[in-house]
C-alpha cells in the first residue's frame, strides 16, 4: 500500500499492536538466505515500488507507486521505464488522496495489466502492451474503492483485482469489459475505523486453481476456490496474525507454502500450509516497509516501498532453498 498521510501512520502502528499474535512455527519448511539489494530507488520522485511481475529471463515488472511507473528491473539491478499512467486532474483516491499505480500481472505473451488507482472514472485496470507502450484502460472500477492486487488466470481469460476499501474481489475480463463482483463478506472487508487506514483487502495470487488474498487490516491470509463455473466458493482463512501484510508470493506451483510482506514490520514471513509461520527476513536484511514477493526456482524477489520508514525504497533478492516435505 502507498504512503498514507501522517495520522494514518499512527493509525497502521494501532492497528498493528491490535493484530494476532503471530502463531509458532511446526516443522520445517524452505530457508530463506543470502539477501541482497539490487536496486535502490529515489523517494523524491514518487519511486516506491509497490508490486511485482516476474519476466522469463528473471527480470521484475514493478509498479512504482507514487511515481504512476512501470519499470523493468534486471537481477544485476539495471532499471529500464516501461510505462507511465497518465496524470489525473484533482485526483480523490481514498486512503492516499493521490493517484497511485498497484497491482501487477503479467500475461505469457508480455501484456501486462496493472491496477490504478484515482478517485475518478479513471480508477480501475489498464493494460499496457507487450514490450511497451502507452497504457489504455481496459476496466472502470467504483472510484471510490482503491483496486490493489491484481492475478491473471490464463485458462480462464479473467483477472481478479482486489479491492482494499470495498472488501471486494473484482473479476475482469482480460479483453477489457465490464468487472464483476466475485467475492465479497466481511472477511475481505477492512477493519480499522480511520478512513485513511481502511485496508482490507490488499495482496491478491491466483495459485493451483485458487484466489488467494491478504486482508491487511484483518492481519489474515484467505483462500477463496474457483468453482467449475468459474464462481467463487467459500471464503476460508489460511493463516492469522500476520502484522500488516501486505503482499506475498508463493515458493513454488505445487504447494501453499508462501512468503508474505509485513509492510508495517519490515519483514518477510514464510507461511506454512497449516498456518504457522516465521520471520525469514528483516529490517537487517534491508527491508524497509516490504510490500510484495515473488519466487522463481530458487530466487525470492521483495519490494521494499518505505512508505512509513521514509528510508531506502529498494529491491531486495534471496535465495530459497526448498526444504519443505508438505
Amino acid at each position: 500500500m502507498p504512503r498514507v498521510p501522517r495520522p494514518a501512520v499512527v493509525a497502521a502502528a494501532a492497528l498493528a499492536l491490535g493484530t494476532l499474535a503471530i502463531a509458532p512455527a511446526t516443522g520445517d519448511g524452505p530457508a530463506v538466505t543470502d539477501p541482497r539489494v539490487v536496486t535502490h530507488f529515489d523517494l523524491t520522485r514518487g519511486q516506491s515500488p509497490e508490486n511485482i511481475a516476474l519476466a522469463p529471463d528473471g527480470s521484475a515488472d514493478l509498479t512504482l507507486s507514487n511515481a504512476r511507473q512501470v519499470v523493468n528491473v534486471t537481477r544485476q539491478g539495471r532499471t529500464r521505464l516501461i510505462a507511465t499512467l497518465p496524470e489525473v486532474a484533482n485526483p480523490h483516491t481514498p486512503v492516499v488522496g493521490a493517484a497511485v499505480v498497484l497491482g501487477i500481472a503479467r500475461a505469457q505473451d508480455g501484456t501486462l495489466f496493472v491496477t490504478y488507482a484515482t478517485g475518478t472514472a479513471e480508477t480501475g485496470v489498464w493494460r499496457i502492451p507487450a514490450r511497451g507502450g502507452k497504457p489504455r484502460q481496459i476496466a472502470q472500477l467504483p472510484p471510490a474503492g482503491f483496486p490493489n492486487g491484481l492475478a491473471l488466470d490464463e485458462r480462464r481469460g479473467v483477472l481478479y483485482a482486489a479491492d482494499s476499501v470495498l472488501g471486494t474481489v473484482w473479476r475482469v475480463p482480460r479483453a477489457g469489459g465490464a468487472p464483476t463482483a466475485w467475492a465479497t463478506g466481511a472477511a475481505l472487508e477492512p477493519r480499522n475505523p480511520r478512513p485513511a487506514a481502511k485496508v482490507g483487502a490488499n495482496g491478491l495470487r491466483f495459485h493451483r486453481g485458487a484466489v488467494w488474498v491478504s486482508n491487511t487490516n484483518a492481519g489474515t491470509l484467505l483462500r477463496i476456490p474457483v468453482r467449475e463455473d468459474g464462481s467463487a466458493g467459500a471464503i476460508g482463512t489460511r493463516a492469522t496474525g500476520l502484522y500488516a501484510i501486505d503482499d506475498f508470493g508463493f515458493v513454488d506451483r505445487h504447494r501453499d507454502t508462501a512468503l508474505a510482506a509485513l509492510t508495517g514490520g519490515s519483514e518477510v514471513e514464510l507461511v506454512r500450509p497449516d498456518g504457522t509461520h516465521r520471520v525469514v527476513l528483516t529490517p537487517g536484511d534491508g527491508l524497509s516497509n516490504a510490500t510484495s514477493v515473488a519466487v522463481r526456482g530458487r530466487t525470492a524477489y521483495v519490494t521494499s516501498a518505505a512508505y512509513f520508514t521514509r528510508r531506502d525504497p529498494n529491491l531486495l533478492l534471496a535465495r530459497v532453498h526448498q526444504r519443505d516435505r508438505d
